[in-house]
């Protein structure tokens, strides 16, 4: 149980900072309990960092605020009606809450607060026994109704109360079952499983705002793909996430092509790796995450079988950008994460287009000009790279390294011409005054050759640039 013994000191070390210490010295002043609660005590056992520190209290939220007000920087209430008051207290962010006792009526969306007198009936309501561990302050008495403890040493997720009631209760758990799996690496225990696989459809009662919130967290962890497998093997993905479970494309003997559904969460680990050892973008990053796991799911509907047993998926690249817009859109993601995620996936085979030939100067630049910003090309890069999951290691090299020569390209070019600010020789303003016209769409279709002979030339110069746009003005009167 050495491992008991070393979370045990983490704890007291952690009881000994300056945040802890002060609020436990003010609660038990007041003659308040005052617990740490969930996440802290459980990494305190993983060997893991925290970063929030969350705290439960038989204090009510008024009296809290009361303990709170002289001893902290800032305090919020945001969360009162559930109990929760938030503070800074000595450059930390703390949030403390009231025992619960909560119900819920089964048929809402939300939870019917109701504050309870103990500890222990606080702890037994919570998801999972890992989260159900408590740390006393200022004595220091570990409080483990459930049998937490054991479970995180076995690494297993259960619930404390039966799974069936608890994600009744709160059908959300079963997604935060998927999610802490990945995260810490745990199983799932066998009745829990059981409970998801049959509750799957409550997760309907839960608002899109909360699945994605929670599906975010998922794909935010370091390895996703143990959790997004428990929620399409439940059946809990059918609901939220249609497409995935729909990429398990049936095979007979006749028509072998890969596993697209194996493909696309080989392609998210993937992309998960360049994302970390290329350390060009903030990880975790989202947007990356959502466009490897589906970039491929224009596939199901685009299916063809070609004579000889071929099979092909043409135009899944658009089909896939078309409905992973409208999955997230309903998933309530915002404008730019939509937007981004549909242009990765509209994009992603271009640069299989590419390899068959040698590009073009100009093919370079349209590349560039159609990933977008900068973090979009970088994404791009990373998603096309991680496309590659061939088991044959000489195609796989080959691919790899026709993609270092495209960035060794895009490099080169970009230092030849400002690759980001890619722009006609001439302005609007200066468009209008060689033709002699006023504004009107006219001038965006001028703009627009410009921008062409300058995508497939490269700078040419106002001059020269200017001759060119008399020729096109008289050959387009012509």
């Amino acid at each position: 149980m050495h491992h008991v013994a070393a979370a045990l000191d983490r704890l007291s070390e952690l009881a000994a900072s300056p945040t802890v210490s002060t609020l436990a010295a003010a609660f038990d002043a007041a003659g308040h309990e005052l617990a740490l609660v969930g996440g802290p005590v459980r990494d305190a056992f993983l060997g893991r960092s925290t970063n929030d520190l969350d705290f439960t209290t038989d204090a009510t939220p008024d009296e809290i605020l009361a303990i709170v007000k002289p001893i902290a920087e800032a305090h919020w209430d945001i969360g009162r009606q559930f109990g929760t008051i938030g503070a800074k207290i000595a450059r930390e962010t703390v949030e403390i809450t009231t025992y619960r006792a909560d119900t819920y009526d089964g048929a809402s969306r939300k939870p019917d607060v109701v504050f309870g007198d103990t500890i222990e009936g606080d702890l037994v309501r919570r998801d999972f026994t890992v989260n159900a561990l408590a740390l006393r302050l200022p004595k220091l008495e570990l409080v483990d109704p459930s049998g937490g403890v054991d479970d995180l040493l076995a690494g297993v997720l259960r619930t404390p109360s039966a799974p069936e009631v608890s994600f009744g209760d709160d059908p959300l758990r079963m997604m935060r079952a998927a999610r802490f799996a990945a995260q810490l690496g745990f199983s799932v225990a066998e009745p829990a499983v059981a409970a998801m696989t049959e509750l799957a459809g409550a997760i309907e009662r839960i608002s899109a705002e909360r699945v994605r919130d929670e599906l975010t967290k998922l794909l935010s962890t370091a390895s996703p793909v143990r959790g997004i497998r428990l929620l399409v093997d439940s059946g809990i993905a059918d609901r939220v996430l249609p497409e995935l479970p729909a990429l398990r494309l049936e095979r007979d003997e006749h028509h072998r092509h890969k596993d697209v559904y194996e493909h696309s969460l080989t392609v998210l680990e993937q992309a998960i790796d360049y994302e970390v050892a290329r350390g060009r973008l903030d990880s975790p990053d989202l947007v990356v995450r959502l466009a490897a796991l589906l970039h491929d799911i224009g596939k199901p509907r685009t299916r063809r079988f070609e004579p000889g047993g071929a099979v092909t998926f043409h135009h899944h690249d658009a089909v896939g950008a078309k409905l992973a817009r409208k999955r997230l859109r309903a998933l309530r993601f915002d404008n730019d994460t939509v937007d981004a995620v549909a242009r990765l996936i509209e994009l992603h085979l271009r640069f299989f287009g590419y390899t068959d030939a040698s590009w073009s100067d100009s093919a370079v630049r349209r590349y560039v000009r159609d990933a977008g910003p900068a973090d979009q090309l970088e994404r791009l890069h990373i998603l096309s790279r991680a496309d590659v999951t061939t088991r044959n290691r000489r195609k796989a090299d080959m691919l790899s390294f026709a993609y270092d020569d495209l960035e060794q390209r895009i490099a080169e070019l970009a230092e030849q011409e400002e690759l980001a600010a890619v722009r006609p020789e001439l302005d609007g303003q200066q468009i209008m005054a060689i033709l002699g016209v006023p504004p009107g769409p006219v001038v965006g279709e001028a703009y627009r050759f410009l921008l062409d002979v300058r995508l497939d030339e490269g700078p040419i110069g106002e001059d020269a640039a200017r001759e060119r746009l008399l020729e096109w003005w008289a050959a387009r009167g012509a």
